[in-house]
Protein backbone atom coordinates (compact mmCIF):
# COMPACT_ATOMS: atom_id res chain seq x y z
CA UNK A 1 0.00 0.00 0.00
CA UNK A 2 1.09 3.55 -0.16
CA UNK A 3 3.24 5.20 -2.79
CA UNK A 4 6.94 5.54 -2.32
CA UNK A 5 8.53 8.98 -2.27
CA UNK A 6 11.50 8.05 -4.49
CA UNK A 7 10.69 11.02 -6.72
CA UNK A 8 10.27 13.45 -3.84
CA UNK A 9 12.32 16.61 -4.37
CA UNK A 10 13.27 18.67 -1.34
CA UNK A 11 12.24 22.32 -1.13
CA UNK A 12 15.91 23.32 -1.11
CA UNK A 13 16.54 21.42 -4.35
CA UNK A 14 13.41 22.86 -5.92
CA UNK A 15 14.65 26.38 -5.25
CA UNK A 16 18.09 25.56 -6.67
CA UNK A 17 16.48 24.07 -9.79
CA UNK A 18 14.47 27.24 -10.35
CA UNK A 19 17.47 29.57 -10.10
CA UNK A 20 18.91 28.93 -13.60
CA UNK A 21 15.50 29.55 -15.21
CA UNK A 22 15.06 32.82 -13.32
CA UNK A 23 18.59 33.89 -14.22
CA UNK A 24 17.96 33.15 -17.91
CA UNK A 25 14.73 35.18 -17.89
CA UNK A 26 16.39 38.12 -16.16
CA UNK A 27 19.83 38.17 -17.79
CA UNK A 28 19.61 35.99 -20.91
CA UNK A 29 21.12 32.61 -21.80
CA UNK A 30 24.60 34.06 -22.24
CA UNK A 31 24.78 34.82 -18.52
CA UNK A 32 24.44 31.17 -17.53
CA UNK A 33 27.29 28.75 -16.92
CA UNK A 34 27.50 25.42 -18.73
CA UNK A 35 26.24 23.68 -15.59
CA UNK A 36 23.26 26.04 -15.29
CA UNK A 37 22.25 25.53 -18.93
CA UNK A 38 22.56 21.78 -18.50
CA UNK A 39 20.49 21.96 -15.31
CA UNK A 40 17.62 23.55 -17.26
CA UNK A 41 17.67 20.55 -19.62
CA UNK A 42 17.69 18.14 -16.66
CA UNK A 43 14.72 20.12 -15.29
CA UNK A 44 14.62 18.77 -11.73
CA UNK A 45 16.90 17.09 -9.26
CA UNK A 46 16.48 14.17 -6.89
CA UNK A 47 15.83 14.03 -3.16
CA UNK A 48 19.56 14.20 -2.49
CA UNK A 49 20.85 16.39 -5.32
CA UNK A 50 19.63 19.40 -7.27
CA UNK A 51 19.59 19.59 -11.05
CA UNK A 52 22.69 21.80 -10.89
CA UNK A 53 24.48 19.11 -8.85
CA UNK A 54 23.55 16.52 -11.47
CA UNK A 55 24.71 18.85 -14.24
CA UNK A 56 28.08 19.27 -12.54
CA UNK A 57 28.38 15.49 -12.20
CA UNK A 58 27.77 15.08 -15.93
CA UNK A 59 30.32 17.75 -16.79
CA UNK A 60 32.86 15.99 -14.57
CA UNK A 61 32.16 12.82 -16.52
CA UNK A 62 33.11 14.82 -19.64
CA UNK A 63 36.19 16.40 -18.00
CA UNK A 64 34.30 19.72 -17.93
CA UNK A 65 34.51 19.86 -21.72
CA UNK A 66 31.46 20.51 -23.90
CA UNK A 67 33.36 18.88 -26.74
CA UNK A 68 33.76 15.67 -24.72
CA UNK A 69 30.15 15.96 -23.57
CA UNK A 70 29.06 15.82 -27.20
CA UNK A 71 30.84 12.48 -27.56
CA UNK A 72 29.09 10.77 -24.63
CA UNK A 73 26.59 8.06 -25.53
CA UNK A 74 23.20 7.68 -23.89
CA UNK A 75 24.58 4.85 -21.74
CA UNK A 76 27.53 6.98 -20.64
CA UNK A 77 25.25 9.86 -19.67
CA UNK A 78 23.23 7.47 -17.57
CA UNK A 79 26.31 6.60 -15.52
CA UNK A 80 25.48 9.73 -13.52
CA UNK A 81 23.13 8.77 -10.69
CA UNK A 82 19.83 10.54 -11.21
CA UNK A 83 20.10 10.63 -15.01
CA UNK A 84 17.74 8.15 -16.63
CA UNK A 85 17.09 7.48 -20.28
CA UNK A 86 14.60 10.38 -20.68
CA UNK A 87 17.05 12.96 -19.34
CA UNK A 88 19.92 11.44 -21.32
CA UNK A 89 17.85 11.72 -24.52
CA UNK A 90 17.00 15.37 -23.76
CA UNK A 91 20.68 16.23 -23.32
CA UNK A 92 21.71 14.34 -26.47
CA UNK A 93 18.98 16.06 -28.51
CA UNK A 94 20.04 19.52 -27.32
CA UNK A 95 23.68 18.83 -28.18
CA UNK A 96 22.68 17.58 -31.63
CA UNK A 97 20.66 20.76 -32.28
CA UNK A 98 23.72 22.83 -31.38
CA UNK A 99 25.88 20.77 -33.71
CA UNK A 100 23.40 21.12 -36.58
CA UNK A 101 23.22 24.87 -36.09
CA UNK A 102 27.01 25.03 -36.34
CA UNK A 103 26.94 22.92 -39.52
CA UNK A 104 24.25 25.09 -41.10
CA UNK A 105 26.17 28.26 -40.36
CA UNK A 106 29.20 26.85 -42.20
CA UNK A 107 27.15 25.65 -45.15
CA UNK A 108 25.55 29.07 -45.60
CA UNK A 109 28.88 30.47 -46.76
CA UNK A 110 28.71 31.56 -50.37
CA UNK A 111 32.39 31.13 -51.09
CA UNK A 112 35.38 29.22 -49.73
CA UNK A 113 38.28 31.65 -49.68
CA UNK A 114 40.73 29.67 -47.55
CA UNK A 115 41.35 26.74 -45.25
CA UNK A 116 39.53 28.35 -42.30
CA UNK A 117 36.33 28.67 -44.37
CA UNK A 118 36.51 24.99 -45.32
CA UNK A 119 37.30 24.03 -41.72
CA UNK A 120 34.23 25.89 -40.45
CA UNK A 121 32.15 23.47 -42.52
CA UNK A 122 34.10 20.30 -41.76
CA UNK A 123 34.79 20.64 -38.02
CA UNK A 124 31.12 20.44 -36.92
CA UNK A 125 30.66 17.38 -39.14
CA UNK A 126 33.56 15.48 -37.59
CA UNK A 127 34.59 16.82 -34.20
CA UNK A 128 32.40 14.54 -32.06
CA UNK A 129 33.01 11.31 -33.98
CA UNK A 130 34.95 8.38 -32.53
CA UNK A 131 35.52 6.88 -36.00
CA UNK A 132 37.04 8.22 -39.22
CA UNK A 133 34.94 9.73 -41.98
CA UNK A 134 35.96 11.17 -45.33
CA UNK A 135 34.24 14.20 -46.89
CA UNK A 136 34.65 16.14 -50.10
CA UNK A 137 33.65 19.75 -50.71
CA UNK A 138 32.77 20.36 -54.35
CA UNK A 139 33.29 23.93 -55.58
CA UNK A 140 32.65 25.98 -58.69
CA UNK A 141 35.43 27.83 -60.47
CA UNK A 142 34.52 30.94 -58.46
CA UNK A 143 34.96 29.03 -55.16
CA UNK A 144 31.23 28.72 -54.48
CA UNK A 145 30.27 25.61 -52.54
CA UNK A 146 28.15 23.28 -54.68
CA UNK A 147 27.88 20.29 -52.36
CA UNK A 148 29.36 18.67 -49.25
CA UNK A 149 29.42 14.88 -49.52
CA UNK A 150 30.44 12.11 -47.16
CA UNK A 151 32.39 9.60 -49.22
CA UNK A 152 33.06 6.94 -46.62
CA UNK A 153 32.90 6.05 -42.95
CA UNK A 154 35.32 3.68 -41.29
CA UNK A 155 36.77 2.51 -38.01
CA UNK A 156 38.84 4.16 -35.32
CA UNK A 157 42.09 3.89 -37.29
CA UNK A 158 41.05 4.65 -40.83
CA UNK A 159 38.57 4.85 -43.66
CA UNK A 160 38.76 4.22 -47.39
CA UNK A 161 38.23 6.94 -50.00
CA UNK A 162 37.78 5.82 -53.61
CA UNK A 163 39.27 8.42 -55.99
CA UNK A 164 36.99 7.21 -58.80
CA UNK A 165 33.87 7.87 -56.73
CA UNK A 166 35.15 11.31 -55.74
CA UNK A 167 35.95 12.36 -59.31
CA UNK A 168 32.78 10.84 -60.75
CA UNK A 169 30.71 13.02 -58.40
CA UNK A 170 32.79 16.07 -59.35
CA UNK A 171 32.00 15.50 -63.03
CA UNK A 172 28.29 15.00 -62.35
CA UNK A 173 28.20 18.23 -60.33
CA UNK A 174 30.34 20.06 -62.92
CA UNK A 175 32.67 21.06 -60.09
CA UNK A 176 35.93 22.76 -61.03
CA UNK A 177 37.59 22.39 -57.64
CA UNK A 178 37.50 19.99 -54.71
CA UNK A 179 38.62 19.98 -51.08
CA UNK A 180 39.22 16.71 -49.27
CA UNK A 181 38.67 16.37 -45.54
CA UNK A 182 38.88 13.56 -43.01
CA UNK A 183 39.21 13.32 -39.24
CA UNK A 184 41.71 11.76 -36.87
CA UNK A 185 39.74 10.62 -33.78
CA UNK A 186 43.08 10.11 -31.98
CA UNK A 187 43.55 13.88 -31.89
CA UNK A 188 46.81 13.70 -33.85
CA UNK A 189 46.82 16.28 -36.66
CA UNK A 190 49.94 14.93 -38.39
CA UNK A 191 49.15 13.44 -41.84
CA UNK A 192 50.17 9.81 -42.31
CA UNK A 193 52.08 8.52 -45.32
CA UNK A 194 48.79 7.00 -46.52
CA UNK A 195 47.13 10.43 -46.25
CA UNK A 196 49.89 11.98 -48.37
CA UNK A 197 49.78 9.22 -50.97
CA UNK A 198 46.00 9.39 -51.32
CA UNK A 199 46.15 13.18 -51.67
CA UNK A 200 48.67 12.99 -54.52
CA UNK A 201 46.71 10.20 -56.21
CA UNK A 202 43.50 12.21 -56.20
CA UNK A 203 45.33 15.39 -57.21
CA UNK A 204 46.83 13.66 -60.26
CA UNK A 205 43.55 12.05 -61.28
CA UNK A 206 41.65 15.32 -60.86
CA UNK A 207 44.18 17.24 -62.96
CA UNK A 208 43.60 14.88 -65.88
CA UNK A 209 39.94 15.95 -65.80
CA UNK A 210 40.73 19.65 -65.43
CA UNK A 211 39.59 19.59 -61.79
CA UNK A 212 41.82 21.20 -59.18
CA UNK A 213 42.41 19.75 -55.74
CA UNK A 214 42.88 22.92 -53.68
CA UNK A 215 43.23 21.48 -50.17
CA UNK A 216 43.05 18.45 -47.92
CA UNK A 217 42.06 19.04 -44.29
CA UNK A 218 42.69 16.78 -41.34
CA UNK A 219 40.29 17.46 -38.47
CA UNK A 220 41.13 16.62 -34.85
CA UNK A 221 38.59 17.84 -32.31
CA UNK A 222 38.20 21.56 -33.05
CA UNK A 223 41.61 21.92 -34.73
CA UNK A 224 42.62 21.33 -38.33
CA UNK A 225 45.66 20.74 -40.52
CA UNK A 226 45.70 22.11 -44.07
CA UNK A 227 47.84 20.49 -46.78
CA UNK A 228 47.64 23.72 -48.78
CA UNK A 229 48.74 25.93 -45.85
CA UNK A 230 51.64 23.59 -45.16
CA UNK A 231 52.81 23.61 -48.79
CA UNK A 232 52.01 19.94 -49.44
CA UNK A 233 49.98 20.66 -52.56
Amino acid sequence: MGATNNHYISLKNRKEDEQPREKLMQKGANALSDAELLAILISSGTKERSAIDLARDILLLADNSLHQLGRLSLKELQQTKGIGIARAITIAAALELGRRRQINEGLQQKQISGSSDAASICIPLMQDLAHEVFYVLYLSRSNKLIKTAQISSGGISGTVADPRMILKEAILLQASQIILAHNHPSGNLKPSDADKQLTQKIKSGAAMMDIQLIDHLIIADTRFYSFADEGLL
